[in-house]
């Protein structure tokens, strides 16, 4: 009996849909509860310190933080994948040293993370030209913030582990218990004790420390080639370099994609604070519809790794469909939830007339084309799972990142408008849409796939 089938893994048999289902709701809902330490932080923030420091905290700051952390996220992808195929394969050897590769890159990723964002905060959100009443909140919270984002960075990878094996669920329960850590230390540190948009900091980083210890805490507990051992924690080359050929390219994508998403948020704000608050609710608002997505795409990529290293091909494409299918539906689910919703979605953040009227306007403008971006995330999470990074690093590059940037430049400057602002996101989704769906079907993306994997599964 082979160390797979002693940890009874279903991915890489039973039906799909099935599967898919039942490792996609441990992810969405830990997605869910890790989006809802910025939204909790918000409403807190809104509710108890004013539209300023929820424009601080929603804004700018959390476009930052998108930024870096976006790009670290794409790289543990890389350490998911490789782990999740020499699982499938049933190689514990590599798979212990995947592992442990993959939670030292988390620490020193970690560390330099934390000399960047608390040197270039400042400066970085006055390149965005954050409004003058909002700056002195930003910067302390982005400071504060980066000080203490170790511990979120070994959480991700952490958990990209246990995903990799199959195991979405207690990754999902830790979330839960940072969530409450996080409530608690909002309502302590802003309603109690008054300390801001600071005290909004200080809770996250608790939150994430929590989440962290858990996660090292059972990855030391785990058994065969899972065990996390202090002694082993060591990067080996070869497999860092497989790790990055992979993650790197999605790590590009998060840090292009987040790049032009802070072009925009600089045009935004010039319309002033209501324009900003509005904007930062509704990133919080439609946040559902990302993790969401975001949910079906990690799951698919975990999915496609481990039947791509047990050379079950057509089960990789067949699960590329049968995902697709659900997250249109899911779609359909979220965007009559929000239409129909509207001005409810709002008042849980402010009561401020201006921020609600603002962000109705660009909700109704924005959230019925959502379905546009379904195969983006479910082909792109695919293939990515087959160890194929760089193709959708370029569509996305292209489709979404240039296109966005030249609007902004180019269009945006003749029609001033914060509408024609927002129309950059549908008109982006679509083409990318349309761009993965050319590669998917006409590139071979497969047969390369599959060449590159044996070279390279030989030379590790």
């Amino acid at each position: 009996m082979n160390f797979m089938e002693r940890g009874n893994n279903r991915i890489v048999e039973g039906v799909i849909w099935k599967q898919l289902l039942v490792f996609f709701f441990p992810i969405m809902l830990g997605t869910f509860f890790q989006q809802l330490y910025n939204t909790v932080d918000a409403v807190v923030v809104g509710r108890y310190v004013g539209k300023v420091a929820l424009a601080a905290v929603g804004g700018p700051t959390s476009t930052v933080i998108a930024l870096l952390v976006g790009f670290f996220a794409g790289l543990s992808t890389g350490a998911t994948v490789v782990i999740a195929q020499f699982y499938g394969a049933d190689d514990p050897e590599r798979t212990s040293r995947a592992v442990h590769t993959a939670m030292a890159l988390a620490l020193a990723a970690g560390a330099a993370m934390t000399a960047l964002g608390v040197a270039l905060a400042e400066w970085t959100l006055a390149k965005m030209q954050t409004p003058p009443d909002v700056m002195p909140y930003a910067v302390s919270y982005l400071r504060i913030y980066f000080a203490g984002i170790v511990p979120s960075l070994l959480y991700n990878m952490g958990s990209g582990i246990l995903r990799a094996k199959g195991d979405s669920k207690r990754p999902f329960y830790l979330l839960a218990g940072g969530t409450v850590v996080n409530l608690a230390a909002d309502l302590l540190l802003i309603v109690r004790y008054d300390c801001g948009v600071d005290g909004v900091a200080y809770a996250t980083i608790l939150s994430q420390g929590f989440c962290a210890a858990g996660v090292w805490w059972l990855l030391a507990r785990e058994s065969g080639p899972f065990r996390l051992e202090l002694r082993k924690l060591r990067c080996d080359w070869l497999l860092l370099q497989n790790i990055i050929r992979i993650g790197l390219p999605t790590g590009i994508q998060a840090t292009m994609y987040s790049f032009s998403n802070i072009i925009i948020q600089a045009v935004t704000n010039k319309f002033g604070v209501d324009v900003v608050a509005a904007w930062a609710t509704l990133g919080k608002i439609d946040a559902l519809y990302w993790m969401v997505m975001s949910a079906f795409g990690m799951a698919l990529s975990t999915f496609s790794g481990q039947n791509f290293g047990a050379r079950q091909y057509d089960r990789v494409i067949r699960s590329i469909r049968v995902c697709s299918l659900m997250a249109f539906v899911a779609t359909g689910i979220i965007v009559t939830a929000f239409l129909s919703g509207g001005e409810f979605w709002f008042r849980i953040f402010t009561d401020d007339a201006q921020v609600i009227g603002q962000g109705l306007m660009l909700m109704r403008l924005m959230v019925p084309w959502y379905f546009s971006y379904v195969p983006v995330e479910t082909i792109s999470g695919g293939i990515r799972g087959t160890g194929d990074s760089l193709a959708p690093t370029a569509i996305m590059a292209v489709g979404v990142c240039a296109f966005r940037l030249a609007w902004m430049w180019l269009v945006v400057p003749s029609h001033w408008d914060i509408r024609v602002v927002a129309w950059s996101y549908p008109i982006s989704w679509a083409q990318t849409a349309a761009l993965f769906a050319l590669y998917y079907f006409f590139s071979g993306w497969m047969k390369r796939s599959i060449a590159r994997a044996g070279h390279l599964h030989a030379a590790v």
